[in-house]
């Protein structure tokens, strides 16, 4: 183990950066209060990538500790002990590196974005202040750290999506994202107490991971599974996906960042994190790749119909990490010990390579709502391959890696993921048909893809020219600050992927493997399951090219083909447009009732309890007026009562006496 005292400065320089901003931007620094912010992001960043080298040059991971933070019963056997120490190793490297390189190039971009908004300094301070959370985040070395990162994440993200808070949109967007998101913390909160029980107050990784093995095995069940709820609602699963596509209404550097680059594969990195747990938790691993497989191809399928570019988005990315998580899902204990390392490579690999080509694709958005003057409907615009040349050719390097197009990076980890799968259901296990069918759906998944992003690429760049009239008549190419970021991104889109690819699977495969103990419970697994990747790199090509055709064939062939599919199939067409309904039945089964409760217990508070406590507060009054008669301020008529009372003190004592 190295130690590495430089780990703090990366989440410490945006925590600079976020309350410098806060004081200095309103009044000083103004227009200008992005330096502080890219400053410290791109400092974070150049630290990141020298740790991700040294580890990768290392072979071992680094920590540092800094100060104990909760000490209770020091020196008795069930001593707690909480410190604040961070640790990095082949997984949090990579996140680092790719949290603070996306982070800087959006931060940038806002630059241009946000000009001119009242709101600047605001944005570019929990901007900040994000970047602090989450690279805290995955650079915590115990459960408790980690949970106190993982709620300044979500306070960040309700900030940022509610940034523009005067618009009854954002603001229930932010307040819906904030109350789902509260749900999964609850389960995860839960684990991390079961865990804490269970390991008598110890909470640090490396202690918790070591003793796996002496936990019962429906204990650690349990435990995976409230772990899992957490990663659920963070990363938008099934049935918590619903606040995602809402959290659009947010400015779109926001849906960059956090929605499709970081905040939201959270849930990804904490599965990941926790697989010799999960690797012992065979029924666990079955729901983690249910719920993904599920996910992946519901998404999938509303996005076929929406309207919103942006939407369109949020559903794709609500649909990766579906696949993320099938893959994290099928690592069980009874498959291959080469799957235990894999899974959670083939996993992180598709986060690493996602965060690249979604932001990529959620900063073409933004420049088109820029040249459009905000308008993200694509039924009111079209052709602007011409008006907005880079944004095109840079948004179309993220299409072909989303879709999976061949040699781009999307297609290297999509395929990853999909070869996993395929493994999982060679295991001879419980569940092996569970995933072939997770396998066939990853399939169908990768073709609708396919078919919804260059739907979306087709309506929005081609066709005729239709610019809306809130674009004025000068809609042009977006400013170089916005389109140099997308640029690189771009590079990062057609090439990141060739990281994991033969020759080069050693720069990403054997650096993520440093996970500490994954390696060593992968060495305890069976034998390896041999799987024919050129059989799943051909299905996966033929999916993505044949997704891609009939997109071209319904909207650039014979467009008049799709309105009429939606006609004649309208029950199906309305159950995606209407995105399966989860929001209304969410309302009618647990929004609607809370309410009701609430209007129940506003009603006895006002009629019940305001009348008992109103009782209570009379009961004195009565007394008081009974008495108030005989304080009268008259001298005489006290006299009289004084002269009367003794009277009547002493014929009570003559008549007990006499008797």
């Amino acid at each position: 183990m190295l130690d590495f005292p430089l780990l703090i400065l990366i989440p410490l320089l945006p925590l600079a950066a976020c309350v410098l901003t806060a004081l200095l931007g309103p009044r000083f620094l103004k227009q200008q209060s992005h330096l502080l912010c890219i400053g410290a992001a791109i400092g974070s960043c150049l630290i990141s990538i020298w740790l991700l080298a040294t580890v990768s040059r290392a072979g071992a991971h680094a920590a540092h500790s800094y100060y104990n933070w909760i000490q209770i019963a020091e020196g008795h056997p069930d001593a707690v002990d909480i410190g604040f120490r961070l640790q990095a190793d082949g997984l949090t490297s990579v996140m680092l590196t790719m949290i603070t390189f996306v982070g800087t190039l959006i931060a940038v971009y806002s630059v241009g974005y946000m000009h001119g908004d009242e709101g600047y300094p605001r944005f570019f301070a929990v901007f900040a202040l994000f970047l602090f959370s989450m690279t805290g985040l995955v650079l915590a070395n115990n459960f408790v750290i980690l949970y106190a990162f993982w709620e300044g994440v979500g306070l960040c993200s309700y900030l940022l999506i509610g940034f523009w808070f005067n618009k009854p949109a954002a603001a229930a967007a932010a307040r819906k994202a904030f109350l789902v998101t509260r749900l999964g913390d609850v389960g995860l909160l839960l684990g991390i107490l079961l865990i804490w029980f269970t390991y008598l107050g110890q909470l640090d990784f490396e202690y918790v991971f070591h003793n796996a093995h002496a936990v019962p095995a429906s204990t650690l069940t349990i435990i995976c599974l409230l772990l899992f709820c957490g990663a659920v609602g963070k990363s938008a699963q099934f049935p918590l996906h619903v606040w995602l596509p809402d959290a659009m209404e947010g400015p779109t550097p926001v849906s960059a960042l956090i929605h499709a680059a970081t905040m939201v594969t959270a849930g990804v990195y904490l599965v990941a994190r926790c697989t010799p747990l999960f690797v012992l938790a065979p029924t666990a691993q079955a729901v983690v790749a249910l719920i993904g497989g599920v996910t992946a191809l519901l998404a999938a399928l509303i996005a076929l119909t929406q309207n919103d570019l942006k939407r369109v988005l949020a559903y794709s990315t609500i649909s990766q990490l579906g696949y993320m998580f099938m893959a994290l899902g099928s690592a069980t204990a009874a498959t291959s010990r080469a799957l235990v390392g894999v899974a959670a490579t083939a996993a992180i690999f598709h986060l690493f390579t996602h965060a690249f080509y979604k932001a990529l694709l959620f900063l073409g958005a933004g420049s088109v709502m820029h040249a459009m003057g905000n308008v993200i409907d694509m039924r009111r615009f079209s052709g602007l391959r011409k008006v907005m040349p880079t944004t095109h050719w840079t948004f179309l390097c993220g299409a072909l890696s989303l879709a999976g197009f061949p040699l781009f990076a999307g297609f290297w980890s999509k395929d990853e993921i999909l070869s996993t799968t395929l493994a999982a259901s060679k295991g001879g296990h419980t569940y092996s048909s569970l995933y072939l069918i997770l396998f066939l759906s990853g399939l169908l998944t990768a073709g609708l893809t396919a078919f919804y992003t260059f739907r979306a690429y087709f309506k929005t760049f081609w066709g005729p020219e239709k610019i809306p009239h809130e674009a004025g008549h000068h809609a042009h190419e977006s400013p170089r600050v916005m389109t140099v970021p997308l640029m690189i991104l771009a590079v990062c889109a057609v090439g990141i992927g060739f990281v994991n690819a033969e020759p080069f699977t050693h720069l990403f495969h054997d650096h993520l493997e440093r996970i500490p103990l994954v390696r060593e419970v992968a060495l305890e697994m069976g034998e390896e399951v041999a799987v024919s990747k050129p059989l799943v790199m051909s299905l996966s090509i033929a999916m993505a090219l044949g997704g891609i055709g009939m997109a071209y064939l319904f909207y650039r062939k014979r467009p008049e083909l799709a309105p009429e599919l939606a006609r004649r199939y309208q029950g199906l067409y309305q159950l995606s447009f209407n995105k399966f309904h989860f929001d209304e039945i969410y309302y009618f089964f647990i929004v609607r009732p809370v309410l009701a409760l609430a209007e129940a217990s506003r009603i006895g508070d006002l009629y019940l309890v305001d009348k008992i406590v109103d009782l209570i507060g009379t009961a004195p009054m009565m007394v008081g007026r009974a008495f108030r008669p005989i304080q009268n301020g008259l001298v005489q008529f006290y006299g009289l009562a004084m002269a009367m009372g003794a009277a009547g003190f002493l014929i009570a004592l003559m008549w007990r006496y006499a008797w």
